[in-house]
């Protein structure tokens, strides 16, 4: 059995108690430090082989986003936090998981389950709708359209396609015509679950029906892959030779 060494960051210390209860229950798991502030966090970081860490988002001196914009090349992270809004900012940091306080020890044990599934796949690591856990489902854009702010949720995005003057955001019900550029939503959007696939899209991971060498299929629409992006996008859909 591998041991999976953790910090845990919480400015609160019954929350701190809470995950660490947790890794007890564990037997894979095994806590390492555990830290009430981003700057003992820092330091716990450099002086500690993590392989997981449990971030609260909210901290004194340093905030949990500020502290992986800081270290350079962290563990694989779960955020705890009380604050739902954070979910889109957490996706363009790529963490694992996102578990709002208080957190059930089911919800726990799915964040590990998650994680243990990333850093051990069993076979090819296709996208699959089940990716997303039930608090990130919730996060969402706002897109400018109609001269208003629309907000759009992620999991209700299917492709997103760049024309001559403007965009159109595909949803399963509707399109939002938007000028915003492609290269904004690239940048938003969080990777793992959106990928530019072409100079004109960017599709959802999770809603692709079908591919082949040339083309995806989402919701019986055909988006084609672009020449320069052929490489990177079947090596990201497990089917590069």
């Amino acid at each position: 059995m591998k041991i999976i060494n953790c910090i845990v960051a919480d400015d609160e210390e019954l929350a701190r108690s809470i995950i660490e209860r947790y890794i007890a229950q564990l037997p894979q798991l095994r806590l390492v430090a555990s830290c009430s502030n981003g700057a003992e966090t820092f330091t716990a970081l450099k002086n500690s082989k993590a392989d997981l860490l449990f971030l609260d988002i909210k901290m004194p001196q340093l905030s949990g986003l500020e502290l992986l914009r800081s270290v350079k090349n962290p563990p694989p992270v779960i955020l705890t936090t009380a604050f739902r809004e954070f979910a889109l900012e957490s996706f363009e940091l790529n963490v694992i998981d996102y578990l709002l306080k208080p957190i059930p020890f089911d919800r726990f044990l799915k964040a590990i389950e998650k994680y243990e599934s990333l850093t051990n796949p069993p076979g090819l690591n296709e996208p699959q709708k089940d990716d997303l856990t039930d608090d990130i489902k919730e996060a969402f854009i706002y897109i400018k359209a109609d001269k208003k702010m629309v907000r759009v949720l992620l999991k209700d995005i299917l492709f997103i396609e760049g024309l001559k003057d403007y965009v159109q955001v595909h949803t399963a019900d509707k399109r939002i015509i938007t000028y915003q550029t492609l290269n904004y939503f690239e940048e938003k959007l969080p990777l793992g679950h959106f990928m530019r696939v072409h100079r004109s899209y960017i599709i959802s991971l999770n809603h692709i029906q079908s591919y082949s060498a040339s083309e995806i299929e989402i919701s019986s629409r055909l988006v084609p892959i672009g020449s320069t992006y052929a490489r990177s996008v079947l090596k990201q859909l497990g089917s590069e030779n």
